[in-house]
């Protein structure tokens, strides 16, 4: 199966939920770790929902329907991704043992996502963050590194995530080189 690159950010519950998306699509995604969304997830969203849309995949149960009502609350404008019951179901001799995104197949998550009409992009952006550039900003590879990441992440709207992780959003989110630089600048120690 190819993987297809959406221009939308996708919203899910959990990070089980996110990493079974990244199987699927090639996207930004992002967790309101629950029903307890804390109010860096909600602003992270929020950015994503300014910049570039996005599209709510929640689970098939009553807990997912409460986030997804209010998410949706909030960005009336999302677009809405529905997985079935039987997709999203984990059996366990011969029962249902869980319900939820991290147990779809890849195929069922591109499909729901397809279905809520999310934008695909054609081409990859130019000039992407590498890997190099994370390690060359210290936002890699050094003990203070993950600090750095954490407010470089705050102030582009992305959140804070692992080098990888980090890197992926930034694509993912359309940030360019420049944008990073701007507010590595903004924020690193040597700076200031």
């Amino acid at each position: 199966m190819e993987r297809v690159r959406l221009q939308e950010a996708v919203v899910v519950e959990g990070r089980d939920d996110e990493a079974t998306v990244l199987r699927a699509v090639d996207a930004a995604v992002l967790s309101t770790h629950g029903w307890g969304m804390s109010e860096e997830a909600l602003e992270n969203i929020e950015n994503a929902y300014e910049r570039q849309g996005i599209v709510i995949l929640t689970d098939p149960d009553h807990a997912g329907e409460e986030i997804r009502r209010r998410l949706s609350e909030r960005f009336p404008e999302a677009k809405q991704a529905y997985l079935s019951r039987p997709d999203a179901e984990k059996r366990k001799d011969g029962r249902i043992a869980d319900i939820g995104v991290e147990n779809a197949p890849p195929e069922a998550i591109r499909d729901a996502l397809l279905a809520a009409k999310a934008q695909v992009r054609e081409t990859a952006p130019e000039h992407p963050v590498t890997p190099a550039d994370l390690i060359s900003l210290g936002l890699a590879g050094s003990p203070q590194s993950n600090a750095l990441r954490q407010a470089v992440g705050r102030e582009l709207g992305i959140g804070s995530c692992n080098a990888k992780a980090f890197c992926r959003r930034l694509s993912a989110f359309g940030i360019t080189r420049e944008e990073l630089l701007a507010a590595w600048r903004r924020n690193s120690p040597d700076n200031r």
